[in-house]
């Protein structure tokens, strides 16, 4: 997926390329969502379905990385309704995903950090069709 952006493509908060920044949170997702797909499946695991084995430790621990996507989605200028609507899935995955097996179950098909990458990347398409409606 390609974005151009009319202005300058740095982000004035970081000096990093925005786009640079996305590619590094769709693989930071990867690792922590779909890494690694279960034998004999097409369902995949990542470190948060597996640290997840560690009830509340091991949640929390992905949580906070999951917090740092967060970040980078409003340093990326996502508005801050949709920073609540993620906020709610890492708060959900965390919650639920404390329950010991249960919640293991549910951290592999849930992936909240998948479901914020999508809104990520939805909002930053909708910004392009504002910024050349053309599109």
């Amino acid at each position: 997926m390609s974005y151009a952006y009319p202005h300058s493509r740095r982000d004035p908060a970081g000096g990093i390329d925005r786009l640079e920044r996305l590619d590094r949170l769709r693989r930071l997702t990867r690792l922590l969502d779909n890494r690694w797909t279960i034998p004999g499946t097409r369902i995949g695991v990542g470190l948060d379905g597996i640290a997840s084995i560690v009830p509340v430790a091991g949640d929390t621990l992905t949580a906070l990385v999951s917090l740092h996507i967060l970040n980078e989605a409003r340093r990326l200028g996502v508005p801050n309704g949709l920073l609540t609507r993620m906020l709610g899935n890492v708060a959900l995955d965390w919650a639920v995903g404390s329950i010991p097996v249960i919640g293991t179950i549910f951290d592999i098909a849930f992936k909240a950090n998948v479901r914020n990458l999508r809104m990520i990347e939805r909002h930053m398409e909708d910004e392009m069709r504002v910024v050349n409606p053309r599109r």
